[in-house]
C-alpha cells in the first residue's frame, strides 16, 4: 500500500517530469522557428545578390546608382533590333597608320589617337562616320562617377539606344592584360573604347571615355588614347557630375559634339 507521503512525491515527480517535457518541446519549437527564420533570410539574400549580378550594379532604371554605391560596370546601350541590319563600311583607311579623331564639344576639344594596326574596323568606321557628320550635334548622354568612371558619348538618339545601324566587331581585347579574378582588368585613364550590348561583336558607334582608372570586364574594345589637355577636359565633367546628384546619369555639364573629324595622325 502506497503511503501519502509517496503519493506526494510520486505527483510531485510526475509534475517535475512534465514541466519538462513541456520546457523541451518549448526548446524545440524555438529552434525549428529559428531554422525557418535563418533560411528565410538566407533566400532573401541569395535573390537580392542574384537580382544584384542579373543587375550588374544597376538600379531599377539603369540610372543605376543613385541608391547603390557602386555604379554599373557596363558602359552598355541597348539598341534595337533594327540597329544592326546593314553592313559595315568598306575598309577605306591604311590598317598601318594612326589617325586622331577631334571633337569639339560644349566643354572644350577633346581629341585621342586610333592605331588602326591594331582595330582597323573600328578605327575605319569612326573614319566613315565622322565624314558623314554621324556624330555632328550629338550629346554625351552618360556619365558614371562611382564604380567606374567614364563619360559615353556617340548615340545619335541621346539616349543610350541609338546607332549607325550597323555593328563592328570586337578588337584588341587583350591589349589590357589577363583578367585578374574578379573578372576585370583596368581601362586606365584617358583610354577611350567601345560600348555594347553585352554581346560579343556588338559594337557600333557609342564610346566611352575613360577620365579615371576603371576596371571593367575585357570585353569593350580599347581602341583609342586621350591627350593630356583631352583628358582633363573630361575630368572636368567627371567632377562636376551627374545631373540630379545620382552617380550614373547624364552629365551636369551638358556635352554637345559640335563637330568630328577624323584624319591620319
Amino acid at each position: 500500500m502506497v503511503s501519502s507521503d509517496q503519493r506526494r512525491r510520486q505527483l510531485a515527480r510526475e509534475k517535475f517530469e512534465r514541466q519538462q517535457q513541456r520546457r523541451e518541446e518549448a526548446r524545440r519549437r524555438t529552434r525549428r522557428l529559428t531554422v525557418v527564420i535563418a533560411s528565410a533570410l538566407a533566400v532573401v539574400a541569395v535573390v537580392g545578390v542574384t537580382a544584384f549580378v542579373s543587375l550588374g550594379g544597376d538600379d531599377k532604371d539603369k540610372n543605376d546608382a543613385a541608391s547603390n554605391t557602386s555604379a554599373s560596370p557596363s558602359p552598355s546601350p541597348s539598341p534595337s533590333a533594327s540597329e544592326s541590319s546593314a553592313p559595315e563600311p568598306a575598309m577605306k583607311i591604311d590598317k598601318k597608320s594612326k589617325y586622331t579623331m577631334s571633337l569639339k564639344t560644349s566643354q572644350g576639344d577633346i581629341a585621342f589617337t586610333m592605331d588602326a594596326a591594331k582595330t582597323p574596323h573600328t578605327t575605319n568606321s569612326f573614319k566613315s562616320l565622322a565624314d558623314k557628320g554621324f556624330f555632328d550635334g550629338t550629346k554625351c548622354h552618360r556619365l558614371t562617377t562611382q564604380g567606374i568612371y567614364v563619360l559615353q558619348c556617340g548615340d545619335p538618339k541621346g539616349d543610350g539606344t541609338g546607332g549607325p545601324g550597323y555593328t563592328i566587331p570586337d578588337e584588341n581585347l587583350t591589349a589590357l592584360g589577363k583578367a585578374g579574378k574578379d573578372g576585370t582588368v583596368t581601362y586606365p585613364a584617358g583610354t577611350v573604347a567601345m560600348a555594347n550590348t553585352g554581346q560579343a561583336h556588338t559594337g557600333g558607334s557609342q564610346f566611352f571615355l575613360v577620365y579615371k582608372d576603371s576596371k571593367l570586364p575585357p570585353t569593350y574594345t580599347p581602341f583609342g588614347t586621350m591627350d593630356a589637355a583631352s583628358l582633363k577636359a573630361v575630368k572636368a565633367v567627371g567632377t562636376a557630375g551627374v545631373t540630379g546628384g545620382a552617380a550614373d546619369g547624364a552629365p551636369k555639364k551638358a556635352v554637345t559634339i559640335s563637330k568630328a573629324a577624323v584624319d591620319k595622325a
